[in-house]
């Protein structure tokens, strides 16, 4: 969810109608004019941060929820400031967008980790939805485990620049190493067209620290040789789950990544008759589900599911049921209150791509270079 980043080129004007964009609102959210200024063309480029948020509802909209309208078709609202003080505006669509480039700098870590909160005092956190209790009360966890392409090349011998991916179920790129990189725990940087992005990979996530994107990333591991074999066969219970703390983001215990995945429910399911029988109003699951799946309606928008798990302890009434597992640190068992990574969503993209290499409609590229960390 880390490292969002798009970069659009639209007309807003006819030629000559303004000289250059000194800001632009996107349905609301700041995008940055540039870095081309487009003088007197009526056309503006600009960068969009998946982490900013709209002026008008900071709390609930941002990069992330502006990328899922554009990709599902909608028409967003945009308003140009020139320089010379000239206000335009109109509202585009993807389709009519000359550009449309989606670009992280820090994508499929390696074995991220979970976080707790030991001290007393509740902490606001891009890991939780609401305050993350303290002493040790909950975990939340970030990571797909033993899927996780860095975990089958961890060496990086056949993930390289260039190498050609699936993101969001559009061809994208690998363009390097992401933004804190080791040899231990590398993790990605890279590019696709939006235009072909699938809104069920992609999205908002609302944490209590505002909203985040999430993407979803699918990378095809040739097996090139016995180094990489071994690597791709390793399983979630061989793949280590660091355990921070969420105050200073240290390391204080290791679980694996089984506790989350294995003998856990993927999936939440959803009782409709518990719901419509609750008179609870607000209904916390609506107020706080990060994706703005559920609404105070009681409908579930199955397709926006993040399958979080959060729902499971919100609801008052038990509408939402999930075994989420729990994470061993010393001698206490921590439950799962938040998963931040989907691992329905991950293999359903890998499945993808699997029958598009079957069908003959993806093929293997071979990197141009090494990453080199």
């Amino acid at each position: 969810m880390s490292g969002t980043m798009a970069v659009f080129s639209f007309r807003v004007a006819e030629r000559g109608a303004f000289v250059k964009a000194k800001s632009v609102l996107m349905n609301g959210v700041p995008a940055f004019p540039g870095p081309c200024p487009n003088e007197r063309l009526g056309i503006v480029d600009v960068v969009l941060h998946g982490t900013c948020t709209s002026i008008y509802d900071p709390a609930r909209y941002g990069g992330g929820a502006l990328l899922r309208d554009l990709v599902e078709g909608k028409s967003v609202e945009v308003i140009v400031e020139s320089v010379e003080g000239k206000t335009i505006e109109r509202e585009v669509t993807l389709q009519e967008m000359i550009y449309a480039k989606l670009i992280t700098t820090r994508s499929c870590f390696k074995n991220y980790m979970a976080f707790v909160n030991p001290r007393d005092r509740p902490v606001k956190s891009i890991f939780s939805l609401i305050e993350m209790d303290g002493c040790l009360r909950m975990v939340t966890v970030s990571g797909c485990g033993e899927i996780n392409p860095l975990e089958k090349d961890p060496l990086l011998k056949a993930i390289g620049i260039g190498t050609k991916i699936l993101v969001n179920e559009a061809v994208g790129y690998v363009i390097g190493a992401g933004t804190r990189a080791t040899r231990d725990r590398p993790n990605l940087s890279v590019c696709a067209n939006i235009k072909g992005m699938s809104s069920y990979y992609v999205g908002q996530f609302v944490t209590a620290l505002g909203p985040e994107v999430f993407n979803s990333i699918a990378i095809p591991i040739p097996i090139i040789d016995h180094e990489v074999f071994e690597n791709a066969k390793r399983l979630d219970e061989e793949v280590t789950l660091p355990i921070a703390d969420v105050n200073d983001r240290r390391v204080i215990g290791f679980d694996n990544y089984a506790s989350v995945w294995q003998g856990t429910d993927l999936e939440v399911t959803y009782d409709k008759g518990v719901c419509y029988e609750c008179q609870i109003s607000p209904c916390p699951v609506a107020l706080y589900c990060p994706t703005g799946a559920f609404n105070e309606k009681g409908h579930l928008a199955k397709y926006r599911c993040f399958e979080c798990g959060a729902c499971t302890w919100l609801c008052p009434r038990g509408a939402f049921k999930a075994k989420l597992g729990s994470v061993r640190l010393g001698d206490r068992e921590i439950p799962i209150r938040l998963r931040q990574s989907c691992r329905k969503k991950a293999e359903a993209l890998a499945k993808h791509l699997k029958k598009l290499i079957e069908s003959g409609e993806f093929y293997l590229s071979e990197p141009s270079d090494k990453i080199t960390l």
